[in-house]
């Protein structure tokens, strides 16, 4: 029996034990689409026979194999039209967008196009000529936009994972309403090209999910370079500590536009990260907010028209009202404008870099209220605005971010969070982010189970930093390798030619200086390793006389390590004969 939760481990494994194929997979998510109650959630699909036989013949090695998902009406499909929500725009791709190309390279089926607020213009859902995809979990409120179709998709059981776009957080609002783990990754990790852009330079195309894993698995899949867009790039890994010091918001900021039952699962949500040994850190959301009005109440609107201009001013009846605002909205900004925009975002950049100084990633409610269907089509502008409140400044700030489930009001409506890092942090979010969603338990999409398999932190690249004083294990400064997640290595020692001074320093200072010719037995060092974030912390509050050079070791591996100023070597004592700094002390 296929379960109604689909996720990508319990799917190949059901494929792998002969419970079921991927042709009665396909048939199964095609005969839920139909019995589904809203009509909204997609605009066209592939003919299940030709999807069925697509995923009959994956090669099932490959890691995606006969999984069927939905991708945005704003990405290409060959052989599916693009409308963008637009049907007077639409046009028949021969090709599919590089990234859709890369899944079905890896195995994974497209089904069909799903619905989104026009043109990707909106964070609601409901600026659709193909109606308004719903919240599952009450019909009266709003699936979250831009992405409304594909979040309605993945959470209901339509599809396994689906592909969106964000570039305001339409990959991330219709994560929160949906109860689902929603990607959005550094800027051109997945490469844009047969997209429809919205604001080509902010774009990023976003993956819906039921749990991290398997936003990790696609994104491994379809990352990287793609020669015709010139806004992608090649992945990199920032590490992130698996104990991170999160950003979190100040008491007033929680009360200001936060819905009552948000804010207090917001507060659930901070107690559940400490309770996972994180540290909660109270940051100023100001520069943030302030860099998020410019994606919309500023010049940096005037991009969303760039890529429309020719057709917008052919046709502006073809657009929704709200659309057509904004962009009538975009023609007032010129290229001066623009530059005078940019230069406010830089110093809002550097502002909120003070910030972020203080924490290794942000954890902030992914929308501070939801609303229904009828309040936003009253108050159209106002009410889509509210939303971007923490998602819109992410892009403009080039940091990666991703939303997690977070519980449920009194009233069974989903509450979402998300983790916000630097770019390229991607991997690491996703780990933090699974371990976040698993221990608040509001399971996935409207199954609310559990996904099985938690997803592992990154074993992040770490450098090597040799000590041989007060850093060594239980000495007076090994608190600040320690409270850094500094790992001990190896206890070793340098290669013969090094000497040890005690210098005449109060209190005394250990000083290792090198000297070519000696033949000594070495000096007793451990070697401590930290990620290249933890490494920089430490080495910036090295004080002089101490230095950070190379140090050899006994087997002539080099490393960086503690040695010390020549000049610092006045008044000092030798101590060489001890062997090492411990042993000084000890007989001292």
């Amino acid at each position: 029996m296929i379960p109604d939760l689909l996720d990508i481990a319990t799917l190949r494994a059901g494929f792998a034990a002969g419970a079921f194929t991927p042709g009665e997979l396909v048939d199964e998510v095609y005969d839920r689409i139909e019995a589904y109650r809203d009509p909204a959630v997609f605009i066209a699909l592939r003919p299940r026979a030709a999807a069925r036989d697509e995923a009959m013949a994956a090669d099932p090695s490959l890691p995606l194999a006969g999984l069927p998902f939905a991708v945005k009406d704003n990405i290409d499909v060959a052989g599916m039209p693009t409308t963008a929500g637009c049907p007077a725009f639409a046009y028949m791709p021969a090709r599919d967008a590089a990234v859709v190309g890369r899944l079905r390279a890896a195995g994974a089926v497209p089904i069909g196009k799903t619905n989104l607020d026009q043109f990707a213009t909106g964070l609601n859902g409901t600026r659709s000529p193909h109606g308004a995809p719903r919240c599952v979990f009450d019909a009266r409120y709003v699936s979250g936009g831009s992405s409304s179709g594909s979040a309605v998709a993945v959470a209901a059981g339509l599809a396994v994972f689906s592909l969106g776009t964000d570039t305001a957080g339409s990959g991330r609002v219709p994560a929160s309403f949906n109860n689902l783990v929603g990607l959005k990754p550094t800027r051109g990790l997945l490469p844009a090209s047969g997209v429809v852009p919205a604001c080509r330079s902010l774009d990023c195309v976003s993956v819906f999910a039921n749990a991290a894993a398997d936003a990790a698995t696609v994104l491994a899949v379809a990352q990287g370079v793609d020669a015709e867009d010139p806004y992608s790039r090649a992945p990199e890994t920032v590490a992130l500590p698996a104990r991170p010091r999160v950003g979190i918001l100040g008491a007033a900021e929680r009360e200001g536009g936060n819905e009552a039952g948000y804010a207090a699962l917001y507060a659930r949500s901070c107690a559940v990260a400490e309770g996972l040994g994180w540290t909660l850190v109270e940051i100023d959301d100001a520069p943030f907010r302030a860099a998020a009005s410019l994606l919309y109440e500023d010049a940096f609107v005037a991009e969303r028209l760039s890529a429309l201009r020719g057709f917008f001013a052919q046709s502006p009846e073809a657009f929704d009202p709200a659309v057509r605002a904004i962009l009538e909205r975009a023609r007032g900004f010129d290229a001066a404008d623009l530059f005078d925009a940019q230069t406010r975002l830089m110093g809002l950049r550097r502002q909120a870099g003070a910030e972020l100084a203080k924490v290794d990633a942000l954890l902030l409610p992914t929308a501070p209220e939801i609303f229904t269907v009828a309040a936003m089509l009253e108050a159209p502008i106002a009410l889509n605005a509210a939303l971007g409140r923490y998602t819109n400044f992410v892009n403009l700030l080039d940091m990666a971010a991703v939303a997690v489930p977070a519980g449920f009001r009194a009233d069974g409506l989903p509450f979402g969070v998300s983790l916000i890092g630097p770019a390229f942090s991607d991997a690491g979010l996703l780990a933090l982010g699974d371990a976040l969603h698993r221990a608040g338990s509001p399971g996935c999409g409207v199954s609310r189970r559990a996904a099985p398999g938690a997803l592992a932190m990154p074993e992040a690249a770490r450098i090597s930093i040799v000590v041989a004083g007060a850093h060594l294990s239980g000495m007076a400064l090994n608190h600040e390798l320690t409270a850094l997640g500094a790992r001990l290595e190896e206890a070793t020692t340098t290669a013969a030619d090094y000497r040890l001074y005690a210098l005449a320093t109060a209190p005394a200072k250990p000083g290792l200086v090198r000297a070519p010719g000696f033949a000594g037995a070495g000096i007793a060092v451990e070697r401590w390793s930290l990620t290249p974030a933890e490494f920089g912390r430490f080495v910036a509050g090295v004080p002089g006389p101490m230095t950070i050079g190379q140090v050899t070791l006994a087997d002539g591996r080099r490393f960086a390590g503690f040695l010390c100023e020549p000049a610092a070597l006045e008044g000092a004592r030798e101590i060489t004969g001890f062997g090492g700094w411990r042993a000084y002390l000890a007989a001292a």
